[in-house]
């Protein structure tokens, strides 16, 4: 049997930081992708201070209540991306960019969703954790929603980015989010915990974030045969790669010009 075709691809570890950097690593990853100054990227990353962010094409106050985010010290984010409102704190986020001429890329939006998402599922089951593609883009374990993800295409390139929940904190989550009936409330928040899970749920215990970044990296690893090359290496001989210095300087403009400014966050 022919060894599989290895793909070259960035790993970036890039810890827990601020709405407004994550997402303007992520769009800096895309530019530099699509100007050919980067091979294509994968990132792990988490959240602090918690955030909410929603997908590009939502009302921000339809969706959201700006005071109490405020109350819990929650930042809000506007996405690149579509797709709905997403609260995060206790999860790990990945997001991967590359050309839409890419083998992995696929020939239709479905495919590619399933084919990235095989980095996710595969990472699940290296932590005992079997889940399955659900189209359009999310994930389940044992029929209850796992991690959910969103895409876009801009610039020659696709942006997909998702979520895998290491606990589930549905209680504070509709204190963030409005609901179409304050009388409905307590139905959908029930309805919506019979609906997700989390890995401390599965797996009866709490799941460190690292445990859970390396699980996923290496199972996009083994799922998408992918070879993580490092252009700018970390300090110490990680085998994570490491943003270069243009890319932190790019990624704190977006922060502060586009995904910090009101005229962004308030768009629609």
């Amino acid at each position: 049997m022919d060894d599989p075709v290895l793909h070259p691809v960035r790993l970036l570890k890039t810890g827990r930081r601020d709405a407004f950097y994550n997402m303007g690593l992520d769009e800096t990853l895309l530019e530099a992708v699509s100007r050919g100054a980067s091979p294509p990227a994968l990132r792990l990353y988490g959240w602090s201070p918690p955030a909410v962010s929603v997908g590009y094409f939502q009302g921000l106050t339809e969706e959201i209540d700006l005071d109490a985010c405020k109350r819990h010290g929650v930042d809000v984010v506007r996405r690149i991306s579509g797709g709905g409102a997403v609260f995060h704190q206790a999860e790990v986020t990945y997001s991967i960019v590359m050309p839409l001429t890419h083998p992995l890329a696929g020939n239709t939006i479905r495919e590619s969703y399933e084919t990235l998402c095989g980095g996710v599922i595969r990472g699940l089951d290296l932590l005992g954790v079997p889940s399955r593609f659900i189209p359009v883009n999310d994930i389940i374990s044992g029929e209850r929603k796992i991690s959910g993800n969103a895409q876009t295409r801009r610039a020659g390139c696709l942006l997909q980015h998702g979520t895998v929940l290491l606990e589930d904190e549905v209680d504070l989550m509709f204190e963030l989010l409005r609901v179409p009936s304050e009388k409905l409330k307590g139905k959908i928040i029930r309805d919506v915990k019979d609906r997700i899970t989390s890995l401390k749920r599965l797996l009866g215990r709490p799941v460190p974030f690292s445990e859970a970044e390396n699980a996923l990296a290496e199972g996009f690893r083994q799922a998408l045969s992918l070879e993580f090359i490092r252009v700018f290496p970390r300090a110490g001989g990680e085998a994570a790669d490491a943003p270069a210095g243009e890319e932190e300087k790019r990624a704190g403009e977006l922060a502060a010009e586009k995904f910090g400014s009101p005229e962004w966050i308030f768009k629609r």
